[in-house]
């Protein structure tokens, strides 16, 4: 329910976090954004010191490629097994699975090794092991609560990851100024623990829905692509994941760049740009997940992905830190109500059955896309610069953006009811 002026009320906000009444969602929600914050503080800390030891803003962006590029290529097996075993389980184990690389991580970089091709081929491991991850997680997510609160779930998912978006870049940058790299590689190893934790008393059934497809990986993975062939709302939605992963979320790597060569504000300036993209997003999430009810999901999008591409070019081409920040702060918004959405989408079409699969095959674009446009990026600041590549990559969007609006047909789909066939 809105307001006669058109804004949420407080009921309809209260509405949104519904989905923390279920205990199940309460405690996993309060474990992964424990972890997800010491995932964040690591993803912060890694381009920091591959750029402090190489000043090449190219090798931030192999850095970005060998971290995320793994997962797409392990995405299609991670969705296969969302769909063969109860997800919690799978979950245990590749959580486990990080945490060990983490620990690793930690261990290499205190025992004084500072080899930049070393750091790449472990964030490279771990993106093996996400890839197994996120499929599962993502299709794990619905079971915690009943559909009637599924919005809810997805939207608060959401928030907690764009919460540790914040929360992880801010105690880097106060971690790295005072205490260095080694506190911050450690406390995302023991952040894990909290996860793993909370997966452990989870009671939900998270077995997926049917018999079991136990088909090799590429027969199902080919089966995906078939399903979603019959859904064009789930193809906008990989459609919207691969345009914000190529030119909007390598703003990520260029923080960095903009922090050491640009605004000249240290590790602790660097942690808090950072961490302003997270701001915006906790401060939008609320109204993000009751525009998302209230207008519809393709409406959100259409309205905010612009304003998402223009406060991308105003960071390429803000003055100083101070600007930079602010720009930060809206683009987090935009970008969390932009993912939310689309993200959204698929959740609410997917059939249970072929939700691991398809979520694997967004999952697999949307990380494609993401280490691609980080390395062209990196190697484009390398020659041009990281203002004219931040703006040109903001255009790209904001073209995109329009695109998206003159397709108005597509992008409505992404309001399509949930699919309730029984076969694939």
């Amino acid at each position: 329910m809105t307001s006669v002026d058109g804004r949420p009320t407080a009921g309809s906000v209260r509405r949104s976090f519904r989905a923390f009444h279920h205990r199940d969602f309460a405690l996993f929600w309060t474990g992964a954004l424990v972890s997800n914050a010491g995932t964040w503080l690591q993803n912060v800390t890694v381009p920091y010191v591959i750029f402090a030891v190489t000043k090449s803003p190219a090798w931030v962006g192999v850095s970005t490629f060998g971290q995320f590029m793994p997962m797409m290529f392990f995405s299609p097996l991670g969705g296969a097994l969302a769909d063969r075993y109860e997800r919690r389980r799978v979950l245990v184990v590749t959580q486990t699975g990080l945490a060990v690389i983490a620990v690793a991580q930690w261990l290499v970089w205190a025992g004084g090794n500072r080899s930049p091709t070393l750091l790449i081929a472990m964030s490279g491991l771990g993106g093996i092991v996400n890839g197994l991850n996120m499929p599962s997680w993502q299709a794990f997510v619905p079971s915690l609560v009943p559909r009637s609160d599924l919005s809810s779930a997805i939207a608060l998912n959401s928030l907690q990851f764009n919460a540790a978006r914040a929360i992880g870049p801010a105690v880097a940058g106060a971690t790295l100024a005072t205490l260095g790299p080694s506190w911050s590689f450690a406390m995302n190893a023991i952040s894990f623990g909290f996860v793993i934790a909370a997966l452990v008393v989870v009671k939900a059934d998270s077995r997926p829905e049917g018999t079991r497809d136990t088909a090799a990986v590429r027969t199902q993975f080919m089966s995906a692509l078939r399903y979603i062939k019959t859904q064009p709302g789930i193809g906008a939605s990989i459609v919207i994941a691969v345009m914000i992963g190529f030119l909007g979320n390598p703003i990520t790597q260029m923080t960095v760049i903009f922090a050491e060569d640009v605004f000249k504000v240290g590790a602790l300036g660097f942690g808090l740009l950072s961490a302003a993209a997270g701001v915006g997003a906790l401060l939008a999430a609320p109204l993000v997940s009751t525009a998302d009810e209230q207008a519809g999901r393709a409406a959100l999008i259409a309205w905010t992905m612009p304003v998402y591409a223009v406060a991308v070019i105003a960071f390429g081409l803000a003055p100083n830190a101070g600007w930079g920040m602010a720009a930060l702060l809206i683009s987090g918004g935009g970008f969390l109500a932009v993912i939310s959405a689309s993200n959204t989408a698929v959740q609410a079409i997917v059939a249970d059955r072929v939700r691991g699969r398809v979520m694997a095959v967004r999952i697999m674009s949307f990380m494609a896309a993401y280490p691609v446009g980080g390395l062209l990026q990196g190697w484009t600041a390398e020659v041009w610069g990281p203002r004219p590549t931040v703006v040109g990559a903001g255009v790209g969007l904001l073209l995109a953006a329009f695109w998206l609006r003159r397709h108005r047909a597509l992008l409505d789909r992404l309001d399509d009811p949930t699919d309730d066939r029984r076969a694939v």
